[in-house]
């Protein structure tokens, strides 16, 4: 009995920490967002509430960075490459997970397996010089990159996610004359919706805020994503913390909004689709 009390009390604590260590950034991330360029001469400035909150530097922060400009060009990167992953992943999730004998079947898992397992840093260069060549350093080949490197990770949830489908339904269907596309689109597909749920939230917070992939592609281009964007407030000797961190909350918002509504999804398609 004492062992149990102890554990939950240890249990409470760290679990104290944890909160502490969240929520620590996000307070001051919001609080430097609310206050002047005065107020972040000292440490108690920096770290206390602010008098007199800023709420203007979420509108200066997303004229100087043109964020309408930039969110739309987010969305469209982001939309579209959700929108393919989940289509493409789930049609070769269903191809390999309906064939589990084929040999070509599993060397194909395999090979999109191993492909997770690529650092981007080794072919970030030749990928840029690539597309470069091919015309494609433009925002649908930045879609197409985010679609080929989210199918493998997808294509490992579609394929567990599938263990948990009976394979009498799609045997029922083709008895009654469905072919195995109608009988993926209408019976299969329906039935993935937390492995679905996993891999649109893994793909738009991904996409959405990744720095590096729009960097070589669309830097010459001088075409700004949400997460270029943030450039705009660092000068070479100078950086403005206070609309940096506003644009910070407005890149922000719409990926803890869409991640709380899904989060149960999330947790069960990642349950069904990564440990069966």
């Amino acid at each position: 009995m004492k062992a149990l009390r102890r554990y939950d009390w240890l249990r409470t604590v760290l679990l104290l920490v944890g909160a502490v260590v969240f929520v620590f950034p996000l307070y001051m991330t919001v609080m430097i967002a609310l206050k002047t360029p005065a107020d972040m001469t000292t440490l108690s400035g920096i770290l206390s509430i602010p008098s007199d909150p800023q709420w203007g530097n979420f509108v200066e922060a997303a004229r100087v960075a043109d964020l309408l400009t930039a969110f739309r060009v987010s969305v469209t990167v982001t939309s579209s490459s959700v929108v393919l992953t989940v289509l493409t992943s789930s049609m070769v999730g269903y191809a390999i997970g309906r064939n589990p004998k084929s040999r070509l079947y599993r060397i194909l898992f395999l090979y999109f397996v191993s492909a997770m397992f690529v650092p981007f840093a080794v072919i970030m260069l030749p990928i840029a010089r690539q597309m470069a060549f091919l015309d494609l350093d433009t925002v649908p080949g930045l879609i197409i990159l985010y679609t080929a490197y989210g199918v493998p990770l997808s294509v490992f949830l579609y394929v567990g996610g599938l263990k948990s489908v009976p394979v009498d339904f799609d045997e029922a269907a083709w008895i009654d004359g469905a072919s195995v596309f109608y009988s993926f689109r209408k019976l299969i597909f329906p039935l993935l919706k937390p492995v679905h749920a996993t891999v649109v939230i893994h793909t738009a917070v991904w996409t959405w805020n990744d720095f590096l992939l729009p960097l070589i592609i669309l830097g010459a281009r001088r075409i700004n994503t949400l997460a270029l964007a943030q450039h705009s407030f660092e000068g070479q000797f100078t950086t403005d913390y206070n609309l940096g961190f506003a644009s910070y909350l407005i890149a922000l918002l719409p990926m803890i909004v869409i991640f709380l509504a899904a989060q149960k999804l999330v947790v069960s398609g990642l349950t069904g689709g990564g440990l069966k």
